[in-house]
């Protein structure tokens, strides 16, 4: 109403219409009350408002901050799962360690009585070859003394033969000729 009134000129003055402008005072002091009820209902509303802001905060404060008790808790757990795994494995390794040094051992133990083993193998076997050995050249000196004994019996027996018949020879010779000389006899 103001701003729309005349303005009078040379000065910084306005006309306002006197009666047009007690009207709507009386309007704003009627409306007033109502206003005044209405700010104290946004205010005492806004206060609720404000409240139940902050219970809600308070909640989400107190849900965040249990959510993050409950992260740091679960961190300490994965943190302490990582260390108690981690002392797991180091124990496995030198488990495993000791294990294939254990092996190692019990390898090297088994091969040196392998080797004890087979040592004793061979001279059992070379003891056995020997004993072997000399049975064999006692058998081949015994078939051979006998052989010898069957020989020279066999030698006497030829060397008796030859007698005989060297001297069967001679008698017969003897004879012959003293066949020989007396069938000349007669025959001269």
């Amino acid at each position: 109403m103001i701003l729309d009134s005349p303005r009078i000129p040379l000065s910084r003055r306005t006309v306002v219409d006197e009666e047009q402008l007690l009207d709507q005072l009386d309007l704003v002091r009627l409306n007033l009350p109502a206003a005044f009820q209405e700010a104290t209902e946004l205010l005492v509303h806004k206060e609720a408002v404000i409240q139940e802001a902050e219970q809600i905060a308070q909640q989400i404060i107190a849900t965040a901050e249990q959510r993050a008790n409950q992260i740091l808790d679960e961190m300490d757990i994965v943190r302490q799962a990582e260390r108690e795994a981690h002392h797991i494995r180091q124990q496995v390794q030198q488990e495993c360690e000791i294990m294939q040094q254990q092996v190692l051992a019990d390898i090297e133990q088994m091969r040196r009585q392998a080797q004890q083993e087979l040592g004793e193998m061979q001279r059992i076997a070379l003891a056995e070859c020997e004993e072997i050995q000399r049975g064999a050249d006692d058998y081949a000196d015994r078939v051979l003394s006998d052989l010898e004994a069957q020989f020279a019996e066999m030698m006497r027996v030829v060397r008796n033969g030859r007698q005989q018949i060297q001297a069967d020879s001679s008698a017969k010779m003897a004879e012959n000729a003293n066949f020989a000389r007396r069938f000349q006899d007669r025959l001269r």
